[in-house]
């Protein structure tokens, strides 16, 4: 095995342990004191370009997840229907698949269907610069593009306490 598919072989199963052990400890939104938005441009699963800068005005729900991984995979529904309920509100959720190619994503997305943007890091440095350690680790943007809350684990995003939270970040009108 050479050195760098052994390096990311053990990365793999880092971030699988670290998933396990924030799986046993479950997710909580905290308030985000870890500096700067990094920049974001990624593909979707169709080829399509999107750039953090187009979601301007906006509050982003940025989720780093992976097939392979079960809490990532079990949040999933809540997302999608947290985006149901903030239809036709300035916000949308971008999920960052961790490493994986479309043919594995869309097979997984027959099982779990949303409707929700899904881009693909499959080099892993967009996690990287967003210093991803843990799947699913992820971040809410306000319309400023400022990250203010963070959760590592997974999360009911649709309970009422991150709806509220979400609510407050929204724009006026």
């Amino acid at each position: 095995m050479s050195p760098r598919r052994a390096a990311r072989v053990f990365l793999f199963l880092a971030l699988l342990a670290a998933s396990c052990a924030a799986r046993a400890a479950g997710g909580e939104l905290k308030p985000w004191s870890g500096g700067a938005t990094p920049p974001l441009a990624l593909r979707d699963l169709q080829g399509k370009e999107h750039k953090l800068a187009e979601y301007k005005g906006k509050v982003v729900v940025l989720n780093f997840w992976a097939t392979w991984c079960d809490p990532c995979r079990e949040e999933m529904p809540s997302m999608q229907r947290l985006q149901d309920k903030l239809a036709g509100k300035p916000f949308a959720i971008l999920a960052v698949d961790y490493g994986e190619g479309a043919p594995r994503i869309n097979d997984f997305l027959k099982k779990v269907p949303v409707r929700f943007t899904v881009l693909l890091d499959r080099d892993t440095s967009v996690a990287s610069a967003w210093k991803v350690k843990v799947l699913p680790t992820t971040l809410v943007l306000d319309p400023l593009q400022r990250i203010r809350y963070s959760v590592v684990g997974d999360l009911e995003w649709d309970s009422q306490s991150v709806e509220d939270t979400i609510k407050k970040l929204l724009p006026p009108g």
